[in-house]
């Protein structure tokens, strides 16, 4: 079966290389010790992809539980658990049907992954999804990318990697009436033969204002701590690539 972002599956952590694993569970570890008000730690790293923030998340004392839709980012998160030893317990969801067994402590979504969400529509659902999930006091600790970063950072360019193991093409196309960015990845993979042989992956990210996510958050009950420009608590500002969201279900009293 496939559920999606398969052929990437095998090229990702390659091409994410650049990404501070370490540097950003530590932003998030802050984060959650200074607003989660409940007294676990269980933790769901929703759409973890293949697991890489999901180790650090452990490794920070966390009881980690990771989801995602695809069955080939989680195959090679598996593999990374089966290495590194790591209690962490990983099921195959789509974040808009997420139904855990039980309630966590904390949420978190990262790497834009809400961006790649079919329509607002979906990212609400996904919140109250989260809400229904979380135990009161718990946080909900999300990036996306912004509307300038689709519009004038990823627009419609063209960026090429070269790795060990393939030559990729990414090409952009923005749509500017939603902000929305269509992207194709050709990979081109060496074969022991010379050969190389081409497959390719095609996924759109859509983007949203804060104040849209801001309101969708609060309409379904959260306290919206804040809205953050990357990995900082600095406000957004208008060259912002991307919103960290941090919020908390409201304890009963």
């Amino acid at each position: 079966m496939n559920t999606g972002y398969e052929t990437f599956s095998q090229y990702y952590d390659g091409l994410t290389e650049n990404v501070d694993y370490r540097g950003r569970s530590q932003y998030f570890h802050r984060l959650i010790q200074k607003y989660k008000k409940s007294s676990g730690d269980v933790l769901l790293d929703l759409a973890c992809g293949t697991g890489s923030m999901t180790e650090e998340m452990c490794r920070l004392s966390y009881d980690v539980i990771g989801a995602d839709y695809s069955y080939g980012m989680l195959s090679r998160a598996m593999d990374k658990k089966i290495e590194s030893g790591l209690p962490i317990q990983y099921i195959c969801q789509d974040m808009r049907e997420l139904e855990l067994y039980g309630t966590v402590d904390i949420v978190i979504c990262t790497l834009d992954s809400l961006n790649h969400l079919d329509s607002f529509d979906d990212v609400k659902t996904v919140f109250r999804r989260v809400y229904d999930s979380l135990e009161n006091g718990g946080v909900f600790i999300f990036d996306m990318n912004t509307p300038y970063k689709h519009r004038e950072v990823l627009g419609n360019q063209i960026y090429i990697y070269d790795t060990d193991n393939v030559y990729c093409i990414w090409e952009n196309n923005f749509e500017s009436h939603d902000n929305t960015v269509n992207i194709r990845l050709d990979f081109f993979e060496l074969e022991e033969d010379g050969k190389y042989t081409r497959s390719c992956e095609e996924i759109t990210e859509h983007a949203y204002e804060p104040s849209d996510v801001h309101k969708a958050l609060s309409d379904i009950g959260f306290e919206v701590i804040g809205c953050y420009n990357a990995d900082t608590e600095e406000k957004l500002n208008d060259t912002s690539e991307r919103m960290v969201f941090v919020v908390r279900k409201q304890e009963v009293k």
